[in-house]
């Protein structure tokens, strides 16, 4: 499973654990050098060390706040200084502040979109001036089933549907500069994020995620590395007639069947 992305450098965001840390962890073994950008820079570091690098490549931890202009400009970089190139960002960290509107604070709101969204947009933004320049790359956004609406997530909802507003944007502006902009929307992923949900329901992780399987067309619940082979794909360039997309990786749930 490797060569796909043998010379390439992607920096991946919240990538220390979940979702984040699986998508590294693929692009790694496909033989891509990997940036760790997360917040904590001992689990961004750590996680580095643990990635399962083909010949030549390498790894590195880096420390940034998403939501802070200057923290996302020295982490693109820090990437760039010490990888050499940057030619894939994956917008993946994300923060939950769950509740039903009359109790959501400001800071709640506030928050998730700092995070999600405008983390997307200070990130791709440092990104770009790279991607234009070598007329080469790939953005990819993690957005989400609840893009489409999930009680309790006035917050996540708005943010997860704005990046699909911005992916589709971002690849009309840059898609002429041989960039592609795609999301991925997982829907019900086991990673510590969602036992947090389950936590704040007040049930058992277990009965949790089979309560999820249920309710799913496949009847199991998504797993980190089910998202990492989507993203391996739509930032590949095997999709490079693919831009402005959003892919549902969920089971079928979306479909409503």
């Amino acid at each position: 499973m490797s060569g796909r992305y043998d010379g390439r450098v992607a920096l991946v965001t919240g990538a220390a654990r979940g979702i984040g840390r699986a998508i590294a962890s693929r692009f790694a073994a496909e033989g891509a050098s990997v940036a760790i950008v997360d917040l904590d820079p001992a689990e961004a570091e750590a996680t580095a060390e643990t990635l399962p690098l083909s010949s030549g490549a390498t790894a590195v931890g880096i420390s940034a706040d998403v939501s802070d202009p200057a923290s996302v400009e020295r982490a693109v970089a820090a990437t760039v200084g010490n990888l050499g190139a940057l030619h894939i960002v994956v917008n993946n960290a994300g923060v939950t502040r769950d509740n039903l509107l009359f109790k959501m604070s400001d800071d709640d709101w506030d928050t998730v979109m700092a995070v999600h969204l405008r983390g997307a947009f200070l990130v791709s933004r440092a990104a770009q001036s790279h991607f234009v320049s070598q007329r080469y790359g790939k953005i990819l956004c993690l957005s989400s089933t609840s893009a489409l609406g999930n009680r309790g997530q006035a917050n996540y909802s708005a943010a997860k549907l704005g990046v699909q507003g911005f992916v589709k944007t971002l690849a009309i502006e840059l898609g002429p500069y041989g960039v592609n902009v795609n999301a991925v929307a997982p829907g019900f992923i086991a990673t510590e994020m969602t036992d947090a949900t389950a936590h704040r329901l007040n049930l058992d992780v277990e009965e949790f995620r089979r309560l999820s399987a249920e309710a799913n067309p496949v009847r199991r619940v998504g797993a980190p590395e089910d998202i990492a082979s989507a993203a391996a794909f739509l930032c590949s360039d095997e999709a490079s007639y693919i831009s402005g997309q959003t892919l549902y990786v969920d089971g079928g749930l979306s479909t409503g069947v």
